[in-house]
């Protein structure tokens, strides 16, 4: 998943770092979640050349061997590489389902670009590097591991809990929370989903807030491409397809689409607005109050954390040409990557796109559509947000629970396509200023690896009526 918003807040507002948080937790479970952390971190999950099925059979084995019966655990999927596993704990029925989201496949990471190796789960100076640290690995262990200590002491459940860790969140056609709403609805029907997509914001030790994500922009990949006959390059035309892409690029890079907020943004602007500082706090609070004020817009649209949350925005991603040193290019193509706001749609985009490029020869095409359609924001529930932020307060004092828009793409999205309430909600902190996940050396701080095995599992406690861990 791409990063969530960064608060750019002040040191002095946020809190002082927790003294050890996680080490509340009894060392076997400390000591089993790394385990299972490890274990999926060096499987290579790859789109290219890895595979989730062997990361999903590894977590079906833990859970079996927990007591979870043979019958409630599945490994499925449209292909042999891309499989996923859901897992069910049964609970009375006095509630409807709560499903525990997240991704086992990570993006691509090349050997040549890291300093460490990156299936290779280091601890290094108060740090877990490899590929999925963050994004989302961390999750996935804290929630097998989870499932595993409630297997083994059979806790009563008032609700199921469904275990779902899932293949192509990050690319690829086959995307597993797709795939298992439409052809295994039964195994993944819930009344409440808790996924990635939210979190902690750290800066320089100190925690300045707790995101809850309750909304997310649309992911849409357009191409941009123009072609000609080409031809020996002594011999150059006015119809070189590299200028004509580059001047349509430059057009598109250089607009910006309107500020417009929604229900979820504008509560964040106004909740934000309460900690953050001078001209940058001010701007927030005048923005929530009239999405017209231009000047405070200009100024939140210097941040691109900020410019993220307040308009549509698209940018070049890839780009290609030419087939030898020598010769004229025959094609030009680039990748334009756009996140939408909620309320519009690729197409609509896609027109804006083509009104910038103001090029006929300049053809646009939208890569895998099907993955692009709108979710719905999930409605802010009150007395889930009142759960998080008692948690939260227990662990992290004086930290704030905001609601926010995923500047990203989550698989959050597809629940909420089907009508299930789907929240990002982690309790796992990242520094604000060193977001390293889909780049290189991606890594996660120990300490809030555990802090967030901690929160996840009293966050589960609350909404399930397990006993505490």
């Amino acid at each position: 998943m791409p990063a969530p918003l960064l608060l750019g807040l002040a040191l002095a507002l946020g809190p002082a770092l927790p003294a050890a948080a996680g080490d509340a937790l009894p060392p076997p479970r400390r000591a089993l979640v790394r385990e299972i952390y490890e274990e999926l971190v060096e499987i290579d999950t790859t789109h290219t050349t890895g595979d989730t099925t062997r990361a999903a059979e590894a977590v079906a084995a833990r859970l079996r061997a927990a007591g979870v019966p043979a019958a409630d655990v599945a490994v499925l999927g449209p292909s042999e590489r891309k499989r996923n596993l859901v897992a069910r704990l049964r609970g009375d029925g006095s509630e409807p389902p709560l499903l525990l989201l997240a991704h086992l496949d990570v993006v691509e990471a090349k050997r040549e670009d890291w300093s460490v190796e990156p299936f290779t789960l280091l601890e290094r100076d108060g740090f877990f590097y490899g590929r999925g640290t963050a994004d989302d690995k961390a999750m996935a262990a804290i929630w097998t591991e989870l499932l595993v200590e409630l297997a083994r002491s059979r806790a009563p459940l008032r609700r199921d809990l469904i275990l779902a860790l899932t293949a192509d969140e990050e690319g690829g056609r086959e995307n597993g929370v797709d795939w298992l709403l439409r052809q295994q609805r039964p195994l993944v029907d819930a009344g409440l989903v808790i996924n990635e997509g939210g979190g902690g914001h750290l800066r320089g030790g100190r925690y300045l807030l707790h995101a809850v994500q309750a909304a997310e922009k649309t992911y849409a990949d357009f191409e941009l491409s123009v072609r000609d006959k080409g031809g020996h390059s002594s011999r150059p035309t006015g119809e070189n397809p590299i200028y004509r892409l580059a001047d349509a690029l430059g057009r598109i890079g250089r607009f910006r689409f309107p500020v417009e907020l929604n229900d979820v943004t504008r509560a964040y602007l106004e909740r934000a607005a309460r900690v953050e500082a001078g001209a940058t706090a001010a701007a927030m609070a005048a923005l929530a109050k009239d999405p017209a004020a231009a000047a405070a817009a200009e100024r939140l649209s210097e941040q691109p954390s900020y410019n993220a949350q307040l308009r549509t925005t698209c940018t070049a991603t890839r780009v290609e040409a030419g087939h030898a040193n020598n010769a004229l290019p025959q094609l030009a193509r680039a990748v334009v990557n756009c996140r939408i706001l909620p309320g519009h749609s690729a197409d609509e985009v896609k027109g804006q796109l083509a009104a910038l490029a103001a090029d006929e020869r300049v053809e646009i095409i939208q890569l895998d559509p099907e993955f692009s359609a709108p979710a719905p924001p999930a409605e802010v529930d009150r007395a889930l947000l009142a759960v998080v932020e008692r948690l939260s307060a227990e662990l992290w004092p004086g930290v704030p629970v905001i609601p926010t828009m995923g500047a990203g793409a989550t698989d959050s999205r597809y629940f909420r396509r089907a009508g299930i309430p789907a929240y990002g909600i982690s309790g796992i902190f990242h520094d604000i200023d060193d977001v390293r996940a889909h780049g290189r050396d991606e890594r996660l701080g120990v300490a809030q690896f555990y802090e967030g095995q901690q929160f996840l599992g009293r966050l589960v406690t609350a909404l399930a009526g397990a006993p505490g861990p």
